[in-house]
């Protein structure tokens, strides 16, 4: 059964070591990714078995983030907002 990342900015998911039942094991950099609107899922490389559904940040999920520190949340935010603002001008 994959397991359901529901908080993008949680530490270490990319990181953790994941078994499949095939027999492979390694984190998410290793894994096969599959973008969907709300999430991205991710599949052992070996036999395909979804291993990991992380759910995409919501704008209030990526300033909450960001507000507590978040480095990548901080990075994200600022494209946002500098699209928003390129957006307003046009």
């Amino acid at each position: 059964m994959a397991e359901i990342i529901r908080n993008y900015f949680m530490p270490r998911w990319r990181t953790d070591r994941i078994s499949c039942a095939c027999g492979w094991e390694g984190d998410s950099s290793g894994m096969q990714m599959e973008l969907h609107e709300e999430v991205t899922d991710y599949a052992c490389p070996a036999c395909e078995n979804t291993l990991l559904i992380v759910s995409h940040p919501d704008m209030q999920q990526v300033q909450q983030a960001a507000a507590e520190g978040n480095a990548e949340a901080r990075q994200q935010l600022a494209l946002v907002e500098e699209a928003l603002a390129l957006h307003r001008k046009a």
